[in-house]
């Protein structure tokens, strides 16, 4: 039986799946689940993420983990995490970073949160054994400061979708039609939302949310901060950002369940208003202007003085990176904080 074969069994039985249900399956389901049996990343595969366009990137990353830890006093022991580390590209940058600072890395206690066993797999290869893996926040211990990570995870995240008519706020759903293949419908809400005009798209991840909430809470109690890295909105929006990529090409969310990566955009006012709530400090900028305070123009410049001959391939990826019709502006770098502290890149202009 395939993924879809199961689905449409299960809305025979139980009916309609909310689009956030609908997501989990398609990206989590043990057995024909994305993550959790063909993660396809890189130029090769069906998405590539900042890690995998330049080192540059991670980098500065490490740079930033860096002075971030110096800013907190350079304490003896703290955990260094990142939350869905793709193929370990992004941890393998920032700890070559780390080098420059022997003690940083000395004190570093390094934490892989991953549930995909692929991605796992691949993250060894290329880390070694050194690292410790878990598949939740709760794995990773506590009682010391804690500096995390996480690009391009908030994304991956389920969100449920509610849409407005003229007769008021309805969710989207997936169900079957006459001939049993799946489609979108229409249920009520069956909950309060704001007032909208006819039309409007409203995404609520609960998940979203509650990460947000677990790592200021987190945050508090030990200290540190969280870099959470994605595509979204830095004030509240609407609209239907729900898509599916496959080999690097957009394709319709319900054609072909657990063989594309579906994501939706990171609500980023919803994650800090609950890290706020639990006492966490936030701050967001986009990612052009992350990078730039880290000094993404000046590695630039100087990896195109010692590689001459890879000018232009340089300058592509940077705009790749930082261009405002590129990744620049639709990419955020929001920062989670303990209270009272404001990390590096992060202070007000």
């Amino acid at each position: 039986m395939s993924l879809r074969q199961r689905l449409a069994a299960q809305i025979t039985q139980t009916g309609p799946l909310t689009m956030a249900q609908y997501m989990t399956a398609c990206l989590h389901d043990p057995e024909f689940g994305y993550y959790a049996t063909r993660p396809a990343l890189g130029a090769d595969g069906d998405f590539i993420t900042a890690p995998l366009i330049s080192q540059m990137f991670g980098e500065l990353i490490g740079v930033w983990a860096i002075s971030a830890w110096q800013a907190m006093g350079a304490p003896p022991r703290f955990v260094l995490a990142e939350m869905g580390p793709g193929d370990g590209t992004l941890m393998g940058d920032v700890l070559k970073a780390g080098r420059l600072v022997p003690a940083f890395l000395a004190a570093a206690q390094v934490w892989l949160v991953e549930t995909s066993a692929p991605l796992a797999a691949r993250q060894r290869e290329r880390l070694g054994a050194e690292p410790r893996w878990t598949s939740s926040l709760d794995g990773v211990p506590g009682g010391v400061p804690m500096l995390l990570i996480a690009n391009e995870l908030l994304d991956c995240l389920p969100a449920r979708q509610f849409v407005r008519s003229v007769t008021g706020w309805a969710e989207q759903v997936v169900g079957l039609n006459a001939a049993g293949e799946l489609q979108r419908g229409l249920v009520p809400a069956g909950i309060a939302l704001p007032d909208a005009r006819d039309g409007s798209v409203l995404e609520r991840s609960g998940p979203q949310e509650a990460l947000g909430m677990a790592l200021a809470e987190r945050l508090v109690r030990d200290g540190g901060a969280a870099l959470l890295i994605d595509y979204g909105r830095a004030t509240p929006g609407y609209g239907d950002t729900l898509q599916a990529l496959r080999r690097h090409m957009k394709v319709d969310a319900l054609s072909c369940p657990g063989e594309a990566d579906l994501t939706v955009h990171a609500d980023f006012p919803a994650v800090m208003a609950s890290a706020e709530a639990a006492g966490a400090r936030t701050a967001i900028l986009t990612q052009a202007a992350f990078l730039a305070r880290l000094g993404i123009g000046e590695r630039a410049e100087a990896l195109m003085r010692s590689r001459p001959d890879k000018s232009a391939a340089i300058g592509r990826q940077l705009n790749r990176l930082v261009g405002a019709d590129q990744m620049g502006d639709l990419f955020k770098a929001c920062c989670l904080s303990s209270p009272g502290w404001v990390p590096p890149a992060f202070e007000e202009a």
